[in-house]
């Protein structure tokens, strides 16, 4: 069991904790902010789960776009070109998982997805 204290995550983008097979991060939204300056594959590799801690967007998929708002629950698929934006007038904060990790602890996005060990 671990424990990970998310209070005080209020970067624009943290990884909070990551396992071989998974990882969790925090996403904060200023307002008008978006996850990047155009709609991008940013990890090609892993699916990501985005739930809505607080606030409200929007998430914008290829030609399709859905609202954003406290509670819901996002997948986006392998390869899917996205971006999120807080259309709110609040930050939206977000937790974000995942399979396999996209991102190195600091935050970058992996250049491959990780390697098995055996």
């Amino acid at each position: 069991m671990n424990l990970i204290p998310t209070r005080n995550h209020r970067g624009e983008f943290d990884v909070l904790v990551s396992t071989r097979t998974a990882q969790a991060a925090m996403m904060t939204l200023p307002l008008g902010g978006t996850s990047s300056d155009d709609p991008q594959n940013e990890h090609p590799w892993a699916e990501q789960w985005l739930f809505v801690i607080s606030g409200t967007g929007t998430a914008r998929a290829g030609t399709r776009s859905v609202k954003l708002r406290e509670r819901d629950l996002l997948l986006i698929e392998r390869r899917e070109i996205h971006q999120i934006k807080n259309t709110g007038r609040a930050p939206l904060v977000t937790i974000n998982f995942y399979v396999p990790p996209a991102y190195t602890s600091a935050g970058e996005r992996r250049s491959a997805p990780p390697t098995r060990r055996r």
